[in-house]
């Protein structure tokens, strides 16, 4: 771990030199380097390839100067990595042609262990010695959004399949999430292992759930995850989408940094959330298209919000839109940077 890493102090609760910031979904398709290097791979065999997880990892560090790097991965690569039958279909995102719906699917999914996936271990030992005192970023799908995936055969708005077999089945359901708990801990570890500063855990679909559910068939799968890696001492950011509701749950999972999505100012997070977490966000990554002196002063209002946490890293409320003009994220870092200088 690089302990003097602006994004590693953040998410301590420690002074900086600046708010740090890194961006989600930085490392790919809004790039056209990405998009050259990765024409005519399939998404799978991209994040299995350390020469081009290397590169592509790198690529948003050399253009934009951001603060930490993010693992090129996906959250379905473990998932893959433990013999489960799926694909990540270009516009769609990941689909599982055999959903899981009976207790006869748990034998689909073992225990993951770092020797079926040495190809992680050697990308990230690549990553750490190439980037120097640059912070990098491990990440892993939470229980929740993996089964959701598993059951729905693919994305979802609803999760009904989802939300029909947690209420439902809570016996299967635990025991399903147990599993992918070890998976996504397992995934976690291993980064860590070879070097990752700090790690995000996403539960992209969580806010789906109101925060009964949340506490009674996630909160504890979610804590298994993150407490996989609590030992080594690296900073854990649990991050989700439309989670305001539910962030003080999010943080008391096992979290030292709590995601904010852009539905949610960063000054109500702070004031829900208290002085136990550092907080990450929160520019609504659909004002990037927006002029730029309207998105400027959007960038130092989150900045100056971000003064009251007892730590801050700048991100987006979600991932980097395809479309995005790199330009304007790495116009976006200069002003984070030059307006928090301290």
């Amino acid at each position: 771990m690089i302990a003097d890493s602006p994004l590693v102090l953040a998410a301590t609760r420690q002074p900086v030199p600046h708010t740090p910031v890194w961006f989600m979904r930085q490392a790919g398709r809004s790039l056209p380097e990405y998009r050259e290097l990765r024409e005519g791979t399939q998404m799978l065999e991209a994040c299995r390839t350390p020469d081009l997880v290397t590169e592509i990892t790198i690529q948003p560090v050399r253009r934009h100067k951001v603060d930490a790097a993010i693992f090129f991965s996906d959250i379905v690569v473990p998932l893959a990595a433990v013999g489960v039958d799926l694909d990540i279909v270009p516009g769609t995102g990941p689909v599982v042609p055999q959903p899981f719906r009976t207790r006869a699917d748990l034998d689909r999914l073992p225990d993951l262990t770092p020797d079926a996936i040495p190809d992680i271990t050697e990308s990230v030992h690549r990553l750490v010695a190439e980037l120097g005192s640059t912070a990098l970023i491990g990440f892993a799908g939470a229980p929740f959004t993996l089964a959701s995936y598993l059951v729905e055969g693919g994305p979802s708005r609803t999760h009904e399949r989802t939300k029909a077999l947690m209420v439902g089945d809570p016996q299967l359901w635990n025991d399903l999430c147990e599993r992918l708990a070890q998976i996504s801990g397992a995934f976690l570890r291993v980064q860590v292992e070879a070097g990752a500063s700090a790690v995000q855990l996403f539960d992209s679909w969580v806010g789906a759930l109101s925060r009964a559910d949340y506490t009674a068939y996630v909160q504890k799968h979610s804590a298994t995850a993150l407490a996989a890696v609590a030992d080594t001492g690296v900073p854990r950011i649990h991050f989700g989408v439309g989670t305001g509701e539910l962030l003080d749950l999010m943080g008391a999972a096992g979290a030292d940094v709590v995601g904010v999505d852009y539905r949610v100012s960063l000054t109500d997070a702070v004031a829900r959330l208290g002085d136990a977490y550092a907080v990450q966000g929160n520019l609504d990554p659909a004002l990037l298209g927006a002029p730029w002196e309207v998105l400027e002063a959007r960038v130092r209002a989150i900045v100056d919000e971000g003064r009251a946490a007892p730590g801050h890293i700048f991100n987006l409320g979600h991932g980097v839109p395809p479309h995005t003009d790199p330009d304007v994220l790495t116009r976006i870092v200069e002003v984070v940077h030059e307006h928090s200088a301290r």
